[in-house]
């Protein structure tokens, strides 16, 4: 019953969300942004609290003012509704190519300047980073997965250096960033939601410099073992 209700839930919110979109268009600049924001924070909120969930976030004080990039390990679909409603701060995601086809979400997911990429095709792949590095030199900061898919036992796979280009070409720090739990609530390739414990530390950022363009690898593993010191 607790999958039928979160996901009942989660598709009449997005329905409504139609007539918010259609306000969002009369709006323009720093009114229409902090108006997503908190739309979109309101939904990613509800959509964790009806899976029963509970959950403790450590460390949001590491997190600097300007644009950032977050690095997180992946355990589950609900990740991103945590970090949206929980982190306190706006920003899109690096998101596999499929979910641009989805109605109503893929538009929200635009609002919030979330890159798209097809991972199959190195073309794409290559003008998603570029997009992303215009993103976060615009001030917006954006979340990756460097894992590039959800874990299966919750243990961090590893990290795809190709993503940290993110940083190192647009000058944002990274900021690590560990959940656990998340995993219990829907595990890969399972549709059943169950309630659970989640836990989301946030450490502290990592500037970056132009050395780094050359040392993607070592930073990708330096990051890994943060976020696996922390899970």
């Amino acid at each position: 019953m607790r999958t039928f209700f979160t996901a009942l839930g989660i598709v009449l919110y997005l329905i409504y969300s139609l007539i918010l979109i259609l306000i969002s268009k009369f709006l323009r600049g720093e009114t229409k942004q902090k108006f997503i924001t908190k739309q979109v924070t309101m939904f990613a909120k509800t959509a964790f609290k009806l899976t029963g969930s509970k959950i403790e976030v450590k460390g949001l004080e590491n997190i600097p003012d300007g644009p950032v990039l977050f690095v997180s390990n992946h355990q589950s679909n609900f990740d991103i509704p945590i970090f949206l409603g929980y982190l306190n701060k706006p920003l899109g995601f690096i998101a596999k190519k499929e979910m641009e086809k989805i109605p109503i979400l893929s538009t929200w997911m635009r609002y919030i300047h979330c890159v798209f990429m097809d991972r199959s095709n190195v073309r794409n792949a290559v003008k998603s980073i570029n997009d992303g590095i215009k993103i976060l030199k615009n001030g917006h900061s954006l979340m990756v997965f460097p894992e590039g898919t959800r874990s299966h036992d919750g243990k961090i796979g590893e990290f795809k250096p190709g993503s940290f280009k993110l940083a190192t070409n647009s000058g944002v720090p990274i900021v690590p960033v560990t959940i656990s739990g998340s995993i219990d609530i829907m595990p890969k390739n399972k549709v059943e939601v169950r309630k659970a414990n989640v836990k989301v530390v946030v450490g502290k950022p990592i500037e970056v410099s132009s050395e780094d363009k050359k040392k993607t690898p070592e930073l990708a593993e330096k990051v890994r073992e943060i976020i696996k010191e922390n899970l």
